[in-house]
């Protein structure tokens, strides 16, 4: 009995051995056939981390972003100042120069204009008042900053009407001189003698302007009317000023 009973140990025991021996070789190639996987994660994870980790290193350490190929100017054109476009829209009109500007009773260059009285005195002729020594009315009227009309009104046996239009000169030699106290001028327009032997004549005149305060305006003018026969006069007088209608 005693040797059935070692026979059937020994069987068991030889059996455990052999489970023993199988399971050690099982967990064995497992183990070899896991590794090479295992291997191959970390190489494959230490070839694409560092990039990865490079990457964010790099942007995360910096403020100035890291240029994405292909989108970068690489022409010289892109360091040249493009065109601003204006914001202001050209006026559709162009403005008139002021010198241009048509304003009855406006200063000329001349002088302000003005309206008052004076005498005439005959120079040749006498067919008409013109001719004669006389009262007179006279005035200046500017509507450029060349341009005046200078009508007058001489009295005698019959009125005569001058109606000349005048260019006035500045003696100022630049704009950083002062003007001469004198501003002289000349102009061509109508001579009219009313009365019995009303006429229309041509009339040439010139003269020149004395301003003497802001107030009043010394002149004095020599006319002549082409008449029958030529009559010349020479007007003097002072005008008080005004600013326009």
């Amino acid at each position: 009995m005693n040797t059935i009973f070692l026979r059937q140990s020994v069987v068991l025991l030889s059996g455990l051995v052999n489970f023993a021996v199988l399971s050690w070789g099982f967990s064995v190639n497992a183990q070899t056939v896991d590794i090479p996987n295992t291997q191959q994660l970390s190489d494959s994870s230490t070839t694409t981390s560092p990039q990865f980790t490079s990457a964010y290193t790099q942007e995360s350490s910096s403020p100035v972003l890291t240029p994405i190929p292909g989108t970068v100017a690489t022409s010289s054109t892109a360091l040249i100042p493009q065109p601003v476009e204006a914001t202001t829209q050209p006026s559709a009109v162009p403005e008139v120069a002021q010198s241009n500007v048509v304003n009855v009773g406006r200063p000329t260059r001349g002088g302000r204009s003005y309206i008052g009285v004076g005498a005439n005195i005959g120079l040749s002729g006498g067919e008409t008042s013109l001719g004669d020594g006389n009262f007179a009315v006279l005035s200046k009227v500017g509507f450029t900053n060349a341009f005046s009309i200078r009508p007058s009104a001489i009295f005698g046996d019959n009125t005569t009407i001058l109606i000349p239009v005048t260019y006035d000169f500045s003696l100022q030699q630049d704009e950083f001189t002062e003007p001469l106290p004198i501003a002289p001028y000349v102009g061509v327009g109508a001579a009219i003698n009313t009365g019995d032997n009303s006429q229309v004549a041509f009339l040439v005149s010139g003269g020149i302007d004395v301003p003497l305060n802001a107030q009043f305006t010394a002149t004095a003018s020599v006319n002549a009317g082409f008449f029958d026969q030529t009559d010349v006069g020479l007007l003097v007088g002072v005008g008080y000023n005004f600013s326009g209608f």
